[in-house]
C-alpha cells in the first residue's frame, strides 16, 4: 500500500473474519479483550492504522485513506467480505469503508463512534482537536522515564475506572524510544489531519448521508473523561439511521477496553 506496510494483529482462525478498526490515538491491541471472548471459528483482524502503533507510514491521512488501507488488509488476507467493527474514529473509517466498498462489508458494528459529531468549539483546527480529544492529544508531546511512569499516567486518567493486563499490554505497546525518554508511537501529524478530515472532509459526510448499511451502534453511557455528557448524548436522534444500544456503566474508553464493554462488543459480534 502507499508508503509501506501496515502492522496487523490477528486472533483466531475460521471462516468468519471480523475487521476491527481502532480509535484516533489507539492501536490494534485495543481489541485484545474482545478477541479473547470470541468463539472458535471467528477470526479477528485488527490493523494499526496509518500513523499509529508499528504502522509508521506517512500521509496522506484521513478517513478515505484509512478505508483504502483497510481494503488492502482484506485483499492481503484473501477476504472477500467481513464483519467490520470500529471504535471511536474507527467507526468513522468503518462508515467510509462501507460506503466506498459496500460489497466488502457483510455487517457493520459501531462502538461509540461513526455518526458525525458537531463541529467542536475553537477558532483554529488545533483548538478544535484539543476540545474533542483533549488529554489524549496532549500526551503525544509528553515523554516518560519508563514503562511504569507511562502506566501511572493512565492510572490517574478519570476514564480508566478499571485495570487489566490487557490494558497494560495495550499501553506498553504504544511506547517508543528508550528510558528515560519514552514517548507515544502515535503521529501528532496523523491525529491532526484525521481530526480535521473528520469535521471538514467529505468522505465521512457523504458516507453518513448515503448510509448503505443499517449499523448496530453500541453507545457508552459516559464520555471521554468518564463523566456526562456522553460523546453521543441523545441516542433518540440517531434511531432513524441506526439501531442504538447503550452499554450502561461504560465510558468512551471502557466500552472497548473494560470488561463489561468488551463483553458487550463480543456478544454483538457473535450474534
Amino acid at each position: 500500500m502507499a508508503g509501506g506496510e501496515l502492522t496487523v494483529g490477528v486472533w483466531g482462525d475460521g471462516p468468519r473474519t471480523i475487521l476491527a478498526l481502532h480509535g484516533i490515538t489507539a492501536n490494534h491491541l485495543a481489541w485484545q479483550s474482545v478477541a479473547d471472548r470470541l468463539p472458535a471459528g471467528m477470526r479477528l483482524v485488527a490493523p494499526d492504522l496509518r500513523g499509529r502503533g508499528d504502522s509508521q507510514l506517512p500521509g496522506p491521512y484521513g478517513m478515505a485513506a484509512h478505508a483504502a488501507d483497510a481494503v488492502a488488509v482484506l485483499d492481503a488476507l484473501d477476504v472477500p467480505s467481513a464483519t467490520v467493527v470500529g471504535h471511536s474514529m474507527g467507526g468513522f473509517v468503518a462508515l467510509v469503508l462501507a460506503d466506498r466498498h459496500p460489497v466488502r462489508v457483510d455487517r457493520l458494528l459501531l462502538v461509540d463512534g461513526g455518526p458525525p459529531l458537531p463541529m467542536p468549539p475553537g477558532n483554529t483546527a488545533d483548538e478544535r482537536v484539543a476540545a474533542v480529544i483533549g488529554p489524549a492529544a496532549a500526551r503525544l508531546a509528553m515523554s516518560f522515564a519508563d514503562v511504569a511512569e507511562h502506566r501511572d499516567f493512565w492510572r490517574w486518567h478519570p476514564a480508566f475506572t478499571e485495570w487489566t493486563t490487557n490494558i497494560e499490554s495495550y499501553l506498553d505497546y504504544d511506547l517508543a524510544g528508550q528510558p528515560p525518554r519514552m514517548h507515544s508511537k502515535v503521529s501528532p501529524e496523523a491525529v491532526r489531519a484525521d481530526s480535521i478530515d473528520t469535521f471538514t472532509g467529505r468522505a465521512l459526510a457523504d458516507a453518513w448521508r448515503r448510509l448503505r448499511h443499517r449499523p448496530l451502534m453500541l453507545r457508552a453511557e459516559y464520555g471521554m473523561l468518564g463523566a456526562l455528557p456522553a460523546l453521543y448524548p441523545d441516542p433518540a436522534a440517531l434511531a432513524d439511521r441506526l439501531t442504538v444500544r447503550t452499554v450502561d456503566g461504560t465510558n468512551h474508553y471502557t466500552i472497548l477496553l473494560g470488561e463489561r464493554g468488551a463483553a458487550a462488543v463480543a456478544d454483538s459480534l457473535r450474534s
